[in-house]
């Protein structure tokens, strides 16, 4: 049964090869697996935050950072927690895939850890993350949790990205991408506000 895919602004499409990839064969439409999606991306929440120890060490880790992909899309995606090799729209060639993400582990790990404001850097580590782009799909959910679970290794409070719905379009996945946008240009000052802009979202 062929999935009728829905891309909302800045998804990436998924060539041929890759959309052959589903394992549910129920699946039919985007609404059907953007829920199944879902509740695999809330197991791997689960599995990630039982884990007994986090620490930055053990999450910037290539083998972690693949890991954590498929636990989060292993029973959707056959390819998930491997690298893609088709060119996209968006991020790095497949060959420098590898290489550009040892350097953005190193970088962060020495930025949290000797460096200034967490969230200045947690915001910096969650853009270069999704510009890179190592994934197939869900390199913009892999990369929020990834962020997330520094934080908590940093004992501090996750971010709460704009405490609206990213995955389908509106006025907070909007923002969203703008900041990213900006942050292409090294201007991180809307991703800063964007990542715990909830609360004052709630408050309105």
């Amino acid at each position: 049964m062929a999935v009728a895919f829905e891309y909302v602004a800045g998804q990436t499409p998924l060539d041929p090869d890759e959309a052959e990839g589903l394992i549910p064969g129920h699946i039919a439409t985007q609404g059907q697996l953007n829920e199944w999606e879902a509740e695999n991306i809330l197991e791997a929440q689960t599995w990630a935050l039982s884990q007994r120890r986090l620490t930055i060490e053990k999450l910037l880790d290539e083998g972690y950072i693949r890991k954590l992909h498929k636990r989060m899309f292993g029973k959707t995606w056959r390819w998930a927690g491997t690298f893609r090799k088709t060119e996209k729209n968006i991020g790095m060639a497949p060959e420098q895939i590898a290489m550009q993400l040892t350097n953005l582990c190193r970088d962060a790990t020495a930025r949290l850890t000797y460096g200034g404001a967490l969230d200045e850097t947690a915001a910096w580590f969650h853009h270069r993350l999704v510009f890179i782009h190592a994934f197939s799909n869900g390199n913009g959910r892999h990369a929020r949790l990834l962020t997330d679970l520094l934080l908590i290794a940093l004992k501090q409070p996750p971010f709460d990205w704009g405490a609206g719905d990213l995955v389908v379009a509106g006025e907070v996945r909007a923002r969203y991408l703008d900041a990213l946008r900006r942050a292409d240009g090294r201007d991180y000052s809307l991703l800063r506000a964007f990542v715990r802009s909830g609360a004052a979202s709630r408050s309105k």
